[in-house]
C-alpha cells in the first residue's frame, strides 16, 4: 500500500488516493472483521465444553455452528445490497452490535435454545462483516490495489482464528466458560468505539453515486441483479470452487477438529490446540503464495484450486484409513498443512466471480460466490454429527461424508470450466474493442 506521489502517480481517473489514511480507515474496518472471526471459530475449541454444558450429542452440537452458517449464508446478498444502500459504516456498526450481543448472549445462555439463538444472532452480525470491508477497500485505494487489500484483509481474518486456538482455548480451561465468552465479547465493545470514531465510508471528494440516482432501485432490479449475477458461467464457478474447496478446513477448525484430534486421535487438548493453530499458520503463508500466483499467472487459478481439492481428498483418505487406531503424528502434521490451503484456495473463486461481472454488479456475485463454501460446511457438519451419533462416534465413517461433496463441487467445477474460460476470454475482446474505439 504505497503512499504519497507514487500512490497518485499510478492512479486511474477517479481511483481512490490510497495513502496512510486510507491504510488507517482500512486497518480500522479489518479489526472489526478480526473479531467477528475470533468470535464465529470460538466454538470450535469448545465443542466437547458445550457438549458437557447443554448435555446434547453430536448431532445436537452441530447444529451450534450449521444454524450459525445457514444464517452467514442467507445474508450475504442481503447485506451486499444493504451495503450498497447504507454505506459501509452503518452496516459494520450493526454487525458490530449483533455479533457482540450473540457473543454475550452464548456465554450466558442456561439452555441450549437460548444458546442456539445466540450463535444464530453471532451469525447474522458475522454475515455483515467480510463483503463490508471488501467494499471499504474498493472505496479507499487504487484499483490496482484490490486484490493485495483482499488478501491482507483474509489474511487478518485467519489472525482472529488463531486468537480463538491460542488464547480463548486456553482462557475457557483456565477462567471458566461464562468468563471466557462474556470477556472476549469486550472485544467487540473495543472495535465499536474506535470505528464510530474513526471510520468514514471513503475518503473526500470520491462520494459514490447517491442510491436514488441509480436507475432501477425497485425490488425488480434486486431480482434481474441477482439473474444476471448468476446467468454468467464465471460467478457459478466461482461459487463451486468456493464450495470444494472451504469447507474440509472450515468444518475442521468451526467444531469438528478438536474432538476428532482428542477422541479419535487419542491427543490431549494441548496437542489437538498446536495442529489446529498450525491450520491457520499454514493458511496464512499460503495465502500470500496463492494471492502473488494468481496475481502474476491468471491461467494458474483452477490447477490450483484442482490442486487443493485433491492433495485434501488424498490426505483425508489417508488418514482415516490408516491402519490402526491412531493415525502417526507426522501423518496428522501434513493433513493440517493441506487444510491450511483451503482458505486461499477458495478465495479463488472470487477471482473468477469477479472478471465475469461489470462493476455494478460485483457486490451480488462476491455474494453469490461467498455463498458456497458456507453452504457445504454446514451440509458437512450436520452430516459428521448424524454419522457420528449413528455409528456410535466412529469418525472414519463419519468424515467420510468430506469426499462426496468433494465429488459433487469437483463434478461442477469440471463443467463449468470451458464455458467460464470462453465467456472471459469474449469479455476481455469486447473490452479491449470498446477501449479502441472510445473517442479522444
Amino acid at each position: 500500500m504505497t503512499t504519497g506521489a507514487t500512490a497518485g502517480a499510478a492512479r486511474l481517473p477517479g481511483d481512490p488516493p490510497g495513502g496512510r489514511r486510507a491504510v488507517l480507515v482500512w486497518s480500522v474496518g479489518v479489526s472489526v472483521y478480526f473479531v467477528a472471526v475470533i468470535f464465529r471459530t470460538s466454538l470450535g475449541v469448545a465443542g466437547l465444553d458445550a457438549a458437557d454444558r447443554f448435555h446434547v450429542n453430536a448431532s445436537a452440537l452441530s447444529t451450534f455452528s450449521i444454524l450459525q452458517l445457514l444464517v452467514y449464508a442467507g445474508m450475504q446478498i442481503p447485506v451486499g445490497l444493504m451495503v450498497d444502500r447504507l454505506g459501509t459504516k452503518k452496516v459494520l456498526t450493526l454487525g458490530v452490535v449483533l455479533f457482540t450481543l450473540g457473543q454475550l448472549g452464548f456465554a450466558l445462555s442456561p439452555t441450549y435454545g437460548m444458546a442456539l439463538a445466540s450463535r444464530a444472532l453471532l451469525g447474522c452480525g458475522d454475515a455483515m462483516t467480510f463483503i463490508s470491508v471488501l467494499r471499504l477497500g474498493t472505496r479507499w485505494f487504487p484499483v490496482r490495489r484490490g486484490p493485495l487489500v483482499a488478501q491482507l484483509a483474509g489474511l487478518v481474518g485467519m489472525a482472529g482464528n488463531l486468537v480463538s486456538t491460542l488464547v480463548l482455548a486456553r482462557l475457557l480451561h483456565q477462567v471458566g466458560w461464562t468468563t471466557a465468552f462474556a470477556g472476549s465479547s469486550l472485544a467487540g465493545v473495543v472495535v465499536l468505539v474506535v470505528m464510530a470514531v474513526f471510520l468514514k465510508d471513503h475518503p473526500e471528494g470520491h462520494e459514490p453515486e447517491p442510491p436514488a440516482a441509480r436507475p432501477g432501485g425497485g425490488p425488480g432490479f434486486v431480482r434481474e441483479q441477482i439473474a444476471l449475477s448468476w446467468r454468467e458461467p464465471g460467478t457459478r464457478l466461482g461459487l463451486w470452487v468456493h464450495f470444494t474447496t472451504q469447507f474440509p478446513a472450515m468444518v475442521f477448525l468451526l467444531l469438528w477438529g478438536l474432538p476428532f484430534l482428542v477422541e479419535a486421535q487419542g491427543l490431549s487438548r494441548g496437542a489437538a490446540g498446536d495442529l489446529l493453530t498450525l491450520i491457520v499458520l499454514a493458511n496464512m503463508a499460503i495465502g500470500l503464495v496463492f494471492g502473488q500466483v494468481v496475481a502474476r499467472h491468471h491461467a494458474a487459478r483452477l490447477p490450483l484450486a484442482l490442486g487443493t481439492v485433491a492433495a485434501t481428498a488424498a490426505v483425508w483418505a489417508a488418514t482415516l484409513a490408516y491402519p490402526g487406531q491412531h493415525a502417526p503424528m507426522w501423518l496428522l502434521v501434513v493433513l493440517c498443512v493441506v487444510l491450511g490451503a483451503c482458505g486461499p484456495a477458495s478465495m479463488i473463486g472470487f477471482d473468477f466471480a469477479r472478471p465475469a461481472n461489470p462493476p455494478e454488479r460485483q457486490g451480488t456475485a462476491s455474494g453469490i460466490t461467498n455463498m458456497g463454501g458456507f453452504i457445504a460446511s454446514m451440509t458437512t457438519l450436520f452430516a459428521v454429527g448424524v454419522l457420528l451419533d449413528a455409528t456410535g462416534d466412529n469418525y472414519r465413517i463419519a468424515f467420510s461424508a468430506v469426499f462426496v461433496l468433494e465429488a459433487l463441487g469437483l463434478s461442477q467445477i469440471l463443467r463449468l470450466r470451458t464455458r467460464a474460460a470462453r465467456r472471459e476470454r469474449e469479455r476481455i475482446v469486447a473490452s479491449r474493442v470498446e477501449t479502441v474505439h472510445v473517442p479522444v
